[in-house]
Formats: structure tokens, sequence, C-alpha cells
């Protein structure tokens, strides 16, 4: 059960309306950790504003849901987990490449920029810097804005996932395919 109440639209304070309304409008998240950001609206808001920049980025639909199924999977975020699968299907990630994430297993990925952005959000968790040679072997396949944006997300994508963590957000009954033990 998740830990905070969910503050329904109509028991909103006007800086939160106004937040959750533009939210709605821009086709922006509202659910999950976005429960617990709607406290801060300024947070709320800028938490959307971080995530339409880095989905209007440089990085692919594919490339975004790799390092996001990676991050959730690091965290064991189970709502974020959730809804990247959803996303990840929607952009036509192959189950297997899911399921060998959700196994912590390195996916077999045959393009060059998909195994790169599982590679650094994957070292960068798990050593919390990346060494010299994936560095500059990231930059090589990537270019420098496009690991700025790799990173941006793998950071961002954290937040996210420790917030749901944070406040147990539930992941919704019918998961696609549920984050392993």
């Amino acid at each position: 059960m998740t830990r905070i109440a969910i503050i329904d639209r109509a028991d909103m304070d006007g800086e939160q309306a106004r937040v959750f309304d533009a939210a709605v409008d821009a086709g922006g998240v509202t659910g999950g950790p976005y429960y617990a950001y709607i406290r801060l609206p300024k947070l709320f808001e800028a938490a959307q504003n971080l995530r339409t920049c880095l989905h209007s980025g440089p990085l692919s639909g594919r490339e975004r849901q790799i390092v996001n199924l990676a991050v959730a999977r690091h965290w064991s975020a189970q709502y974020p987990w959730c809804a990247q699968v959803r996303g990840a299907k929607a952009v036509g990630l192959e189950q297997s490449v899911i399921d060998e994430i959700n196994a912590r297993q390195v996916p077999e990925l045959a393009d060059a920029r998909e195994r790169t952005c599982f590679t650094v959000a994957r070292e960068l968790l798990a050593n919390k810097v990346l060494s010299e040679e994936t560095f500059k072997a990231a930059q090589d396949v990537m270019g420098l804005e496009d690991l700025v944006a790799l990173v941006a997300t793998t950071g961002n994508f954290s937040t996210t996932c420790l917030t749901a963590n944070a406040f147990e957000v539930d992941p919704p009954a019918d998961a696609p395919t549920p984050l392993a033990d």
C-alpha cells in the first residue's frame, strides 16, 4: 500500500491544481512518484520539465527505455519498472531484452548505441563513476552531447525510482512483466 495519501484533483490547492492541470494538458505523467511531487508544486513542475527535456533530447525511445529499465532494475523499483515495461513495448523493445534486464543479465542488443546506453547506466549505478575505458567508448559511440543526455537520463530516472521506493508507490495490478525478486 502506498505510504502517502493520493491527493484527488478536487482537494488540491491552487498551485497544485495549476501544475497538475498543466501536466495533464501536456500529456505528462501525474501518477507514480508524482503523487509525492505534487506536495511541492515547484518540484512537480520541474520534474515535468526535465522529463520533457530528456524525452525531446537526442536519445531514441528505445535508448531511453533501455536506460530506464536498467535504472528501475538497479533500484528494484516496482512501479517505475511496470511503467517502463509498457513504454519499452510501445517503442518495440523485445520481450527477451526486458526479461534479460529483469534477470540482471546483459541483454542481447545488436545496436551499438543501445548497448552503450545499457553499459553506461549499469556501470554508473554500480560504481558511481564511469571507468576511463567506458567513458571513451561511450563518447566515441554516442558523441559528447548524447552522452550527457544518457547520464542525465540515468540520474533523473534514479530520482523517480527512489521516490517511488521511499513512498512505496504500488505498481498497477495489471503489470505486464512484474519485477523479478
